[in-house]
């Protein structure tokens, strides 16, 4: 996977939080970091495999965003 990803950790939920910038809506947790990414990775197949089915625009990973 090259798709950028933003992990935190959630207080509110109290486990780590990822998401995904350039797949819009793709986000996952974890209660510990390497799950988390992990989760993110499977979320990610099935975020582009949906679109595919979709007839969905896939977007190209970007790398490094840049951000205000």
């Amino acid at each position: 996977m090259r798709y950028e990803l933003i992990i935190y950790w959630s207080k509110d939920d109290n486990s780590f939080v990822v998401e995904v910038p350039e797949l819009a809506g793709c986000m996952a947790d974890g209660q510990t970091y390497a799950e988390a990414v992990k989760n993110a990775e499977e979320i990610i197949d099935e975020w582009i495999e949906t679109a595919r089915k979709l007839g969905r625009p896939i977007p190209e990973p970007r790398g490094k965003l840049a951000y205000a």
